[in-house]
């Protein structure tokens, strides 16, 4: 296994057992959080205030960095607008996550509870992957470009 392989498993493997032990894999954990008029969750907001606090510290601290650890170079996307298809997307996207109480990390961490809702969940999420990928294969959409292209995927 090569040194990116390895680092990408093992920030896999923390996030699903940050995931595990918030209790995030569990989709009523993520519904009480939204049932704000019933009995509110806020377990939700705490891992989320976690995650945000990480990420104020280390985000300026990383892209200071001369390169990625694992790259050539870092590659950011170049779009700033907010468009329709982005407020569509962002849409469907809360929909089905109020709707399954799971977005795609913590179902993809909760495939190790062998539930049958969570691998139809994951199915449909990689169906609609596919269908998204396939239709827009085609479309030469300037704005998905990233500012550098020297980085190959493995």
């Amino acid at each position: 296994m090569n040194r990116t392989n390895f680092i990408s498993l093992f920030a896999g493997v923390v996030f699903g057992l940050g995931l595990a032990v918030s209790e995030m894999i569990n989709p009523m954990r993520v519904i009480g959080f939204l049932d704000v008029t019933g009995e509110w969750d806020a377990t939700l907001a705490l891992v989320m205030a976690g995650a945000l606090s990480v990420t104020l510290v280390t985000f300026r601290l990383v892209l200071k960095m001369a390169r990625p650890i694992c790259a050539a170079s870092f590659s950011l996307p170049n779009k700033t607008e907010i468009d329709a298809k982005l407020m569509c997307g962002a849409a469907l996207f809360g929909i089905g996550w109020g709707i399954a109480g799971l977005c795609p990390g913590p179902a993809v961490a909760a495939l190790t509870t062998a539930s049958t809702d969570i691998f139809l969940f994951v199915a449909a999420m990689i169906l609609g992957y596919v269908i998204t990928h396939h239709l827009e294969r085609g479309s030469a959409d300037p704005a998905r470009e990233v500012t550098d292209r020297s980085v190959k995927p493995y």
